[in-house]
């Protein structure tokens, strides 16, 4: 089967990109693939980190692409259309995950349909953490032109449903494994410069406000001395909010900030001297870094929001918090270290939860539904 896949991938960097590289590379071992990209994602003044970009350093996958869509260049929607039914595929895959793209990928996707093309999103979002004004007229534009979604969690699900009726698979997020093999802890901790003998505890991933982090911090404070935080991400926006959290703590000692984007190359170091990731969400989907928690068999603390309470708490992968409070995330902290065999409990779950969700699983269930539009 000829299958193409139209994605945000390298040289752009974030969990998009990652999720999309890995997806090329499975479907590519039984399958022809060729991947479309963005030209530009996003004009420069709309993003709000510091680079839509890997930096040269860093070891992402890099799954060669055409980079053809503009979002913000009309004249480019048609042109990436015609490129890909020029190569003539049989199914067209599109990960959506923000609404600002509805105009764009929508145009692609309708232009596609209308030329017999099977094209099927897979949704990470339907809409945004964030939410704006325009953001269902520019989903719906987009859901309309598909023959079918793919969802990776109950919580997508339901906000696809609330958009029409559409034929809908729900998958799950698979495990990133691309990022190496763990380094022993001594390690990982001098590298990291953290105090050897602590129980560590890993807030990864970018900063958003709908993450919790300031929920953590607090949190943090009511923890014996023997812990130790570790944040490591890219704030989108200021972080003074959060530091401001920090230097008013009785633990600030016990606090290491590593507040940049974390390229690939460095992932395995941080969760290489993680005991606990602590996901203080207050809204939520699924998770990507659920997904790299477990490639490291690292057990969770989570909040009771989308999809992690079944994910996490189901599974026996780690605890559930009922609400984004920071006594009821100390409380399941505290829990997780306390209680005798727990922590063993949750590492082997994760080892079963490993074969589930595996790519070549995740992609075998895709194609089984896109064979059914």
């Amino acid at each position: 089967m000829k299958i193409a896949v139209l994605s945000c991938l390298y040289p752009y960097r974030g969990g998009i990109s990652q999720f999309g590289e890995r997806m090329l590379s499975e479907l590519g071992k039984e399958h022809e693939v060729r991947a479309f990209n963005f030209k530009r994602q996003y004009p420069s003044f709309l993003f709000p980190g510091k680079t839509q970009y890997v930096s040269p350093g860093d070891k992402a996958p890099a799954f060669l692409s055409e980079r053809l869509l503009d979002s913000i260049n009309p004249f480019t929607w048609s042109r990436t259309a015609r490129a890909i039914l020029d190569w003539g595929p049989d199914l067209v895959i599109v990960n959506w995950w923000m609404s600002f793209f509805g105009p764009s990928m929508g145009r692609v996707a309708g232009i596609l349909s209308k030329n017999g093309i099977k094209v099927v999103g897979v949704l990470h979002n339907v809409v945004p953490h964030e939410p704006h004004f325009y953001d269902r007229p520019l989903t719906q534009y987009f859901l309309s032109a598909c023959s079918g979604h793919v969802t990776l969690s109950t919580e997508v699900t339901r906000s696809l449903e609330s958009f029409g009726n559409y034929r809908i698979a729900q998958l799950f997020h698979p495990v990133y494994n691309h990022f190496g093999e763990p380094l022993p802890r001594q390690e990982a901790e001098e590298a990291l410069g953290l105090e050897p003998g602590k129980k560590n505890l890993l807030f990864f991933g970018l900063i958003r406000k709908y993450k919790g982090l300031d929920i953590l911090l607090k949190a943090f404070e009511d923890l014996p001395e023997d812990y130790q935080l570790i944040v490591a991400g890219e704030p989108y926006g200021s972080f003074d909010e959060y530091q401001e959290i920090i230097d008013a703590s009785p633990a600030k000692s016990r606090i290491h900030c590593f507040t940049e984007y974390i390229e690939d190359a460095r992932v395995k170091t941080f969760f290489s001297c993680a005991d606990l990731s602590v996901l203080p969400y207050r809204s939520a989907t699924q998770s990507g870094v659920r997904a790299v928690s477990y490639n490291f068999g690292v057990p969770m603390v989570v909040t009771d929001t989308g999809s992690l309470k079944a994910d996490i708490g189901d599974t026996g992968t780690g605890l559930v918090a009922e609400k984004a409070e920071p006594a009821l995330i100390s409380k399941e902290i505290l829990r997780f270290f306390d209680t005798p065999g727990l922590q063993q409990s949750c590492r082997e779950n994760i080892k079963k939860e490993l074969e589930r969700l595996s790519w070549q699983s995740f992609c075998n269930r895709l194609l089984e539904f896109c064979d059914t539009l």
